[in-house]
Formats: C-alpha cells, sequence, structure tokens
C-alpha cells in the first residue's frame, strides 16, 4: 500500500471497542485458535505478553514478544495502549519510555516485530487504526497527534501535514480513536475537561479541532456504540463515588449532542470503556473501587446502570482494574495494576457479567486488546 488510498466505511479501531461487532469473520478465520488476548509489560525493555484463549474464554500465557523499545515503568492514565487492526493482522503498541510504536505481525501462536517508528512526538499513550491510516496520540509537552500511513508489510510512514496541537499544551489526554467510519478522529483531555474531534479528510489529514466540554469532570476512556453513539467514562477527578459515564452522538461536523449526562456509576475512579458488539451494553472500570459497572444502552444511546449499586462485577479491594477488551464472543477481560492480573467474564444475554478466572500479568502492564 505504497500508494495511498483512504476509504471511508471500514474501522480498523480494534479497541474501537465496539470490538466484536466491528470485527470481519474472516478476521478469525485465518487462526485455528479461538483467540488471544495482549498486553504490553510497560516496562524497561518494553515487551507484549500474549495469552492463547480457550473456547471457553479461559486464557494461557503463550509467550513475550520485545517491542524494541520502552515503557515507563508506572501508570500512563490511558486507553488504547495496544490495539489491533480490523483483520486481526497488525497489533500496535506504544512504547512510551523511548517515544516511538511498535508494530507486529499477528500470528496464530505469536508475534512478529516489523517495524518501530518514531510517534512523532514524547510520551506516546494511545494508538488507532482505520485501514491504512495509523494515529498517535503522544501525551509529553507539547500534546499532540500524529498520523501514518501503514503499508502492505506493516510498516508506517509519517503523513505530510498529519500533526495537531489538542487544547492545551498539558491538556493530560487519554485516548485517541477513529470512529467506526473513519470519518472523525476523538481524542479525550482529562485536565481541561474537553473532548476532541478532528474530521478527516479524504486525504487522511485532520482538518480543525472541534472541542466540546465533556458532561462529566475528567473525561477518560471512551468507546463508539451504534448510530454514532460514543460513551465517555468521567473520573470526577478521583472523588469518592463520583463517577459516571456519558453518552453523546457524534456529528459528522466534529460536534457532539449530549444524549445521556453523567449517568453515575455509584463506584470511584472510571476510566476504560468498552461496547458489546450488538451495541446494548456498556461497562467501564471503577479503578479505586475495584469493580466493574455495566449499563444497558438504549437504541438512541440513552445509558441505564444495569445494577443500582453500579457493580455489575466485583473484582475486589485494592485490585485496581483499568483496562478492558471484548473478544468476539463477547468475553470481557479486565486487567488489574493492583494484583497484577487479567481477569475474564462472559457477558451473559442481560449484561451481567459471570467470573470465568483469572491469570498473573506483569507488575506494570498496561494496554488491553483481544481477538
Amino acid at each position: 500500500m505504497h500508494v495511498v488510498t483512504f476509504l471511508k466505511g471500514l474501522s480498523g479501531a480494534v479497541f474501537v471497542s465496539v470490538v466484536g461487532f466491528m470485527m470481519l469473520s474472516s478476521a478469525s478465520a485465518q487462526f485455528d485458535s479461538p483467540g488471544a488476548v495482549y498486553t504490553m509489560t510497560n516496562a524497561v525493555p518494553n515487551a507484549v505478553m500474549v495469552y492463547d484463549r480457550s473456547a471457553s474464554g479461559l486464557l494461557t500465557p503463550a509467550g513475550e514478544f520485545a517491542t524494541g523499545g520502552n515503557g515507563t515503568g508506572k501508570g500512563l492514565g490511558n486507553q488504547g495502549a495496544v490495539t489491533l487492526s480490523l483483520n486481526g493482522r497488525w497489533l500496535f503498541v506504544v512504547n512510551a519510555g523511548s517515544n516511538n510504536v511498535s508494530v507486529f505481525d499477528v500470528l496464530p501462536h505469536g508475534l512478529r516485530l516489523v517495524d518501530l517508528a518514531s510517534s512523532g512526538g514524547t510520551m506516546p499513550i494511545s494508538v488507532t487504526v482505520h485501514r491504512n491510516l495509523v494515529y498517535v496520540l503522544n501525551a509529553g509537552s507539547p500534546n499532540n497527534i500524529i498520523g501514518f500511513t501503514l503499508t502492505n508489510d506493516g510498516k508506517l510512514t509519517p503523513l505530510a501535514g498529519s500533526t495537531r496541537a489538542l487544547s492545551s499544551g498539558l491538556a493530560g489526554p487519554a485516548q485517541v480513536q477513529f470512529s467506526p467510519d473513519g470519518n472523525l478522529l476523538v481524542v479525550t483531555e482529562k485536565a481541561t475537561n474537553i473532548i476532541d474531534i478532528f474530521p478527516i479528510d479524504n486525504n487522511g489529514l485532520p482538518r480543525g479541532r472541534v472541542s466540546t466540554g465533556s458532561a462529566g469532570p475528567t473525561p477518560f476512556g471512551f468507546s463508539f456504540g451504534l448510530r454514532d453513539q460514543i460513551f465517555v467514562s468521567e473520573a470526577f477527578g478521583g472523588a469518592a463515588g463520583a463517577s459516571a459515564v456519558s453518552s453523546y452522538i457524534a456529528n459528522s461536523d466534529g460536534t457532539l449532542t449530549l444524549v445521556s449526562g453523567s449517568v453515575p456509576t455509584t463506584e470511584t475512579a472510571a476510566c476504560w470503556v468498552v461496547v458489546t458488539r450488538n451495541g446494548r451494553f456498556a461497562y467501564t472500570t471503577n479503578t479505586d473501587s475495584g469493580s466493574i459497572s455495566g449499563y444497558q444502552i438504549s437504541h438512541d444511546g440513552r445509558l441505564r446502570l444495569l445494577d443500582a449499586d453500579g457493580r455489575t462485577a466485583v473484582i475486589g479491594d485494592g485490585t485496581a482494574p483499568i483496562d478492558l477488551a471484548l473478544s468476539l464472543d463477547s468475553v470481557l477481560y479486565s486487567l488489574s495494576s493492583g494484583d497484577h492480573r487479567i481477569s475474564a467474564f462472559q457477558v451473559l444475554t442481560d449484561g451481567s457479567l459471570a467470573p470465568l478466572g483469572s491469570v498473573p500479568a506483569p507488575p506494570s502492564a498496561n494496554g488491553l486488546a483481544a481477538r
């Protein structure tokens, strides 16, 4: 793909967290196992940990693969550090400690490093992909996003004229992600309480930044649902019992229309968000409460808490759940930074979560992706 074409209509952002519903059936057909889960060690040096998935969703460690870069060994306050392409062929990983991004070829039972590219800034914390376009969010000063083109052999080439600044050099960004059709690029700013949207032109370049004030303070992780719906967690600065999730409609001009404003989790520090492939349920981790809150999503995007106490799943005090990922077969995985484990839950038809067990994860692990 050295000759670049930019087509709309197919999203490549697999954490997109409508992860399930966006995945093509042909993507999983190339593998002889039910799937895999990926996280990075975020250590020095950095590496990706691979876990094979059984048909029941249980995980088995399947190897460690060096990224060629460095992590930071500490939390990044982010979502989307580890991202799969839509077809499941490429895995993108940020190296926040060495200011670069790794690209892996996804194999049936492992990974092969094919590229290591400068992030175009400092402290990359989130990466998103749509077809042959890749964008990286740099959280170091000055905060920015930068685009790349992805070749057929997995190499990243900087896209001239793609770098865009956020609203402030100290915006405290958390995540960058394409909309499912690839027409919008969204960034959350924790420190300024702003959600940025960059409409993408036919050359893959962001047009002017459109900023909308978040319904609640500290907008953090987000995921797209159906019908241009977007669901954003609000950590409320870590205030006890005050976190929430809001829903919006993302308009083609980059504006947001509020649907449900700050629906409380009743828990503390809601951060990471995923949406089921059928668009019916959203989940967020409450890092300081050791729990996961589930929401039912109506056709128009309105949110209703599944459990009055906000505790759809309880991982435990001090476990500090952070990243979330959903597999194609509706298994929810949660990475915990307190007890250093990845927990699995089957998503049932009513949105409730059935525990499936857990496996150890690296102490400074960050990012989560599943296929």
